[in-house]
C-alpha cells in the first residue's frame, strides 16, 4: 500500500512538471531575444561580419613581406655540363638546389593603406547590417506577437458570444413553450448558435496559424504547446505621441541603422576611388633572394699541369651548400605608362559607384523622413480609430441590452434582435482590431525614436 502511494506521488509530480513545462507563456521580450539568437537570417548576417574580419586580415597582410622557399632534386643522364668544370661529359649526375625569396612593398600608391581603411569600414558596415537584420526580426516578431494576442482575444469574444446565444436559445425554448414568441424565432436563434460555432472554429484556427507563424520566426518546432502572455494593455508608456514628427525624425537621423549603413557605404566608395587612383602612381618593391646547390657526381682531379688524372668523391653536402650559395637583393621601380585604359576605367567606375552611394544616402534620408511622418500620422489615426471604436462599442452594448429586454417580453422579433447582436459583435471586433493596430503603430514610432523593443 505504501509502495503504491509512492508511485502515485511520483506520477503526480511528473505530470505536474509536464503541465508546467507546457503551460509556459512567452513574453514579447523573451520572443525577441530568442529570435535574435536563433533566426536563420541573423545567423547568415553574422557570417558576413566574420567574412569582413577575414578580409581585414588580408588587408593587414599586404603590409607584411612575402616569403617563398623552393627546393628541387634532379637526375641528369647522358651528355650534360659538369657544374664544377663547365665541360660536357657523358655521365649521370644528381643535383639538389634550394632557394628563398623575400619581397616587400615599399610604396604602392597608398593602395595598401586605403585597402586597410576600406576593410575597417566593411566591418562597420557588416555590423550595421547585422543590427538592421536584428531590428527587422524584432519588428516582425512584435507584429506576429500582437497578432497572436488579437486572435486570442477574438477567440474569447466569439466563445463568450456563443455562450450568450446558447443561453438565449434555452431561454427562447421556454418562451416558445409559454407561447410568448413564435417557433420561427427559436429557429432563427438556433441558426445564430450554429453560425457562432463556426465563428469559434474559425477564430481558433486563426489563433493556431498565428502561433505557428510566430513559432517559425523563433525557429521553434513545438508550436502546438507554444503560447504567449496575455498582456493586452493599450498604453503609451514612453509618451511617444507627445513628441512632434520633426523631433522624432531628428532623433531617427542620429540613430537609424539604415542611414548609418548608407553613410558607411559612401565612405567605402570613397576608399575604392582612392584605391583605383593609386594604380596611376609608381610602385617600389624591395627584394632579397638566396640560393644554393649540391652535386652528387664525382669531381674530376687534375695534376699541376692541368691533366686529368682521375676523379674524387664530391664534397660533403653542407660544405657544397655553403660553397655554392648565392645572394641578391635590390629594389624594383615600376612606373605605369599605358595599361589599356584599365586603371582609367577603374577610376571612372569608382566615380560612378561613389555618385550612386551619395544618391543612396540622400534617398535613405528622404525615405526616413517620409516613414517617420507616415508612422506618426498612422499612430495618431490608429489612436483616434481605437477611441472611436470604444465609444461605439459602449453604444452597441447599450443597444443590445435594450434589445434583449424587448425580445424577452416579445416586443422585438428575432431578426431585429439578431441584427442588434451582429452589430455588437462587429463593434467588439473593431475594438480589438484598432487596439492592436494602435499598439503596433506606437512600437513603430518608438523604434524610430531609438527606443528598443527589449531592454538589454
Amino acid at each position: 500500500m505504501k509502495k503504491n502511494s509512492c508511485i502515485s506521488l511520483v506520477f503526480i509530480v511528473l505530470f505536474g512538471l509536464s503541465v508546467q513545462g507546457q503551460s509556459k507563456k512567452w513574453t514579447l521580450e523573451e520572443c525577441v531575444k530568442y529570435a535574435i539568437q536563433n533566426n536563420i537570417s541573423i545567423k547568415q548576417s553574422e557570417l558576413d561580419t566574420k567574412t569582413a574580419a577575414i578580409d581585414k586580415k588580408g588587408a593587414i597582410g599586404n603590409f607584411l613581406p612575402s616569403l617563398n622557399a623552393s627546393a628541387s632534386h634532379s637526375w641528369n643522364i647522358g651528355l650534360n655540363q659538369d657544374i664544377t668544370t663547365g665541360l660536357l661529359r657523358n655521365q649521370t649526375t644528381q643535383f639538389t638546389s634550394a632557394g628563398a625569396n623575400v619581397g616587400v612593398d615599399i610604396y604602392k600608391g597608398l593602395q595598401n593603406q586605403n585597402t586597410l581603411r576600406k576593410a575597417n569600414l566593411s566591418i562597420v558596415a557588416a555590423k550595421y547590417q547585422l543590427l538592421k537584420m536584428q531590428e527587422d526580426v524584432a519588428l516582425n516578431v512584435a507584429n506576429a506577437f500582437l497578432q497572436v494576442l488579437f486572435n486570442k482575444e477574438n477567440l474569447k469574444v466569439q466563445k463568450e458570444q456563443l455562450g450568450i446565444n446558447e443561453k438565449q436559445y434555452a431561454r427562447s425554448e421556454e418562451l416558445v413553450k409559454a407561447g410568448s414568441i413564435p417557433r420561427g424565432d427559436l429557429l432563427d436563434i438556433k441558426a445564430t448558435v450554429a453560425s457562432n460555432n463556426q465563428n469559434v472554429i474559425t477564430a481558433d484556427n486563426a489563433l493556431l496559424i498565428s502561433k505557428l507563424s510566430l513559432a517559425q520566426l523563433l525557429q521553434l518546432k513545438d508550436f502546438e504547446n507554444f503560447d504567449v502572455v496575455d498582456d493586452t494593455d493599450v498604453k503609451d508608456e514612453n509618451n511617444i505621441m507627445a513628441q512632434s514628427p520633426v523631433a522624432i525624425y531628428d532623433k531617427a537621423k542620429e540613430g537609424r541603422t539604415e542611414l548609418k549603413i548608407a553613410r558607411t557605404n559612401l565612405e567605402i566608395s570613397q576608399k575604392n576611388l582612392e584605391i583605383a587612383k593609386g594604380a596611376f602612381q609608381p610602385t617600389l618593391q624591395g627584394f632579397y633572394s638566396f640560393n644554393s646547390r649540391v652535386s652528387y657526381a664525382d669531381v674530376p682531379a687534375f695534376d699541376s699541369m692541368g691533366n686529368l688524372i682521375g676523379t674524387r668523391s664530391p664534397a660533403p653536402f653542407f660544405d657544397q651548400f655553403s660553397d655554392n650559395k648565392g645572394q641578391s637583393f635590390g629594389a624594383q621601380l615600376s612606373i605605369p605608362i599605358f595599361n589599356g585604359f584599365s586603371a582609367k576605367n577603374n577610376v571612372e567606375r569608382s566615380k560612378v559607384s561613389l555618385e550612386r552611394s551619395k544618391i543612396a544616402v540622400e534617398q535613405q534620408d528622404l525615405d526616413l523622413q517620409r516613414n517617420v511622418f507616415t508612422a506618426f500620422a498612422d499612430a495618431k489615426g490608429a489612436l483616434n480609430a481605437y477611441e472611436s471604436s470604444v465609444v461605439a462599442l459602449e453604444s452597441r452594448q447599450g443597444a443590445y441590452d435594450y434589445a434583449k429586454e424587448k425580445y424577452a417580453v416579445g416586443l422585438m422579433n428575432s431578426f431585429d434582435f439578431n441584427q442588434s447582436q451582429t452589430l455588437l459583435t462587429n463593434a467588439q471586433s473593431d475594438v480589438l482590431r484598432t487596439k492592436y493596430d494602435y499598439i503596433f503603430k506606437i512600437k513603430i514610432l518608438e523604434f524610430y525614436f531609438g527606443i528598443p523593443l527589449i531592454k538589454n
